[in-house]
């Protein structure tokens, strides 16, 4: 018995240990992918976006017939009437991955960084209006926070920052309507991203005839790393699928901030975005706000799990 037991406890520690390994890996990937968009900045964002899309439609395929689900996928959105639902998240994914590729060639990935920081918050409050949860005080004060720092930050960038709030508002309703389309991760961004195959051809064609597009004026580089962005979509997808089977969300969760985090010290450091005294304010609200959230949630989650067991 006891022999057994050590077994079963080895096997939970290595799949732990998988499940670390492959989480860390996705968001420092997603976190990462700043510096790839920056590499591809001459060319049109929508342009892009078009080609990611359709590359990951290509690569997605393959990799569902590779293991007998892609007829499925397809059956089952039929039976179950998933396409409204499905639409909607494209739509919002689409303007998402837009919004940060321009963010990028714009010059303000800090401001990127902020949308990420907030969309946690923004879950939140999707969580009260819509499934009509009840905000605790701490969730109170957290929101309150985030309030202020939006409002500081407003003050600083002598304007709302739209990039940012747009960001976190897709995010957070894309996750909303995730919760509702109950399909695997690959299954789910395959439905997602071939509802989207007419805009982003049309895009990519509409370019085409310009002579700055990736068509006309791509580096042998430039091609290799625009014909990867089918991989980069779907490599930290698949290690952060493997990594949510083995790990529980109040370890996975807290992984999420290093994206926002990384963002940031790569706005700062290496593309010396400005960083007046009053953005460090309001960014350390937005923290101060997400700290006290996820203490609040590992907690409540480490109570549950006391009363379960």
């Amino acid at each position: 018995m006891t022999t057994r037991t050590d077994a079963e406890r080895g096997m939970r520690s290595a799949a732990d240990a998988s499940g670390v390994t492959t989480g860390i890996s996705a968001y420092l990937l997603w976190g990462m992918i700043t510096i790839y968009w920056k590499a591809l900045k001459s060319f049109a964002p929508l342009e892009l976006i078009g080609f990611r899309i359709l590359l990951s439609v290509v690569l997605l395929a393959a990799l569902l017939a590779m293991r007998g689900r892609l007829s499925q996928l397809f059956a089952r959105l039929r039976q179950d009437h998933l396409w409204p639902r499905v639409f909607l998240a494209s739509i919002l994914l689409a303007v998402n991955w837009t919004t940060y590729v321009v963010v990028v060639h714009e010059g303000k990935v800090i401001e990127a960084a902020l949308g990420y920081f907030i969309a946690p918050l923004g879950t939140m409050l999707l969580g009260v209006k819509v499934l009509h949860e009840r905000l605790r005080p701490i969730q109170m004060a957290s929101a309150a926070l985030a309030t202020t720092a939006v409002i500081v930050l407003t003050v600083s960038y002598g304007r709302l920052p739209v990039y940012a709030l747009a960001m976190a508002a897709t995010w957070s309703t894309y996750g909303l309507l995730k919760r509702q389309v109950p399909l695997q991760p690959l299954e789910s961004l395959m439905s997602e991203t071939v509802v989207l195959v007419p805009p982003a051809l049309v895009l990519v064609l509409w370019h085409a005839q310009y002579s700055d597009s990736v068509f006309r004026s791509a580096s042998a580089s430039e091609f290799v790393l625009v014909g990867l962005t089918g991989v980069v979509t779907a490599v930290p997808l698949l290690l952060f699928a493997h990594a949510s089977q083995r790990l529980p969300l109040t370890v996975l969760g807290p992984m999420q901030y290093s994206v926002p985090i990384i963002n940031f010290l790569l706005g700062w450091l290496a593309y010396h975005e400005k960083l007046t005294p009053s953005r460090v304010v309001g960014f350390g609200l937005v923290w101060v706000a997400l700290v006290i959230v996820t203490i609040d949630s590992i907690s409540r989650a480490r109570s549950s799990s006391s009363v379960a067991s």
